[in-house]
């Protein structure tokens, strides 16, 4: 009684042990998920991220609760997605000082292909190259001009060293063979205020963020960094068309996890994800903003991350930026 007793219960136990990855996995996600965002409140991507964040908390049947961990270029945050247990219920959305980091920083704490996992491009956020509704330069041709005529007079504002917008700024000046000097900013919105009164003579942006005040006239666009005219900028011509060939640089925001995901996992919000941004509701949020919707797959993710990395590398070591 008692062998048949213990057998059973050695059986059922058994049974648990090769179930539950299996419930687990069917179940998943079963409570809350946590949305790292590694910008600051009010930031691109944390505009996104919080739409996205909405329409994938429907669509996977759990909410997903945006925790904004800003500062240091996003790499406490990330940090803290690295570190976390990859059970899919913390997440990522990071943008593409993800793969400049690694050139700037010696030291960087984690590997940002390595030790995450790619989940989703959610899409592209395009640049545009602005000046003061007050500026002499009515198009990028007679900014470029000016700048070869007085070399490293003209100075272009960032949002920070070695952020996306600096090397916007020198992929800009390499191509077009131009010297300008760069003044680093601490965020975007002291930058967009001293670009409308003059202050710094032109800048590259984030479309999101200028896109009002463009269109109110307080800002002069002069170029975008895609490689095809903007909807939301129809008459605003590419740096390509301009004279500056095959340019184009745009910023990226990508859904990310921890490093060892499962691949039913991933697969489950990779799909989900692309969903999402086919979403009219979703298309009708971003894409006035600028925003261009993507929601890759797996795969394309991985390789729009190295590429990217290996071409900030590129950049940096050319413009011989340095943070420390």
């Amino acid at each position: 009684m008692i062998a048949r007793t213990l057998a059973a219960c050695t059986l059922a136990i058994s049974t648990a042990l090769f179930q539950t990855p299996v419930a687990q996995a069917a179940n998943y996600p079963d409570h809350p998920i946590r949305l790292i965002v590694p910008t600051s409140p009010g930031s691109t991507a944390d505009v996104v991220a919080r739409v996205v964040a909405d329409h994938l908390g429907k669509a996977l049947a759990q909410p997903l609760i945006v925790e904004n961990l800003s500062g240091a270029a996003g790499i406490p945050g990330t940090r803290q997605l690295v570190s976390a247990k990859p059970d899919g219920y913390t997440l990522a959305i990071v943008s593409s000082n993800h793969a400049i980091n690694p050139s700037l920083y010696k030291d960087m704490p984690y590997d940002s292909v390595r030790d995450i996992t790619p989940i989703s491009m959610i899409g592209t956020t395009p640049l545009v190259v602005v000046v003061s509704d007050t500026s002499p330069y009515r198009d990028i041709g007679a900014l470029l001009s000016a700048a070869r005529a007085h070399p490293k007079e003209l100075n272009y504002g960032s949002s920070g060293t070695g952020s996306v917008l600096h090397l916007a700024g020198e992929l800009l000046k390499s191509q077009a063979n131009v010297e300008m000097t760069h003044i680093p900013y601490r965020g975007g919105n002291a930058l967009i205020t001293d670009v409308m009164s003059g202050q710094i003579q032109t800048a590259f942006l984030a479309v999101p963020s200028v896109l009002a005040q463009i269109q109110a006239g307080k800002l002069r666009a002069l170029a975008v960094s895609t490689p095809e005219r903007l909807a939301v900028l129809p008459d605003v011509p590419t740096l390509a068309e301009s004279g500056v060939k095959d340019y184009s640089y745009d910023a990226w925001i990508a859904l990310i996890g921890p490093a060892g995901m499962a691949p039913e996992q991933v697969s489950q919000l990779q799909s989900a994800t692309a969903r999402v941004m086919k979403d009219p509701d979703v298309l009708k949020a971003l894409q006035p903003l600028g925003f261009v919707s993507q929601g890759s797959t797996t795969e394309q993710a991985r390789k729009v991350l190295v590429d990217e990395v290996t071409k900030s590398q590129g950049l940096v070591s050319a413009a011989g930026i340095s943070v420390e």
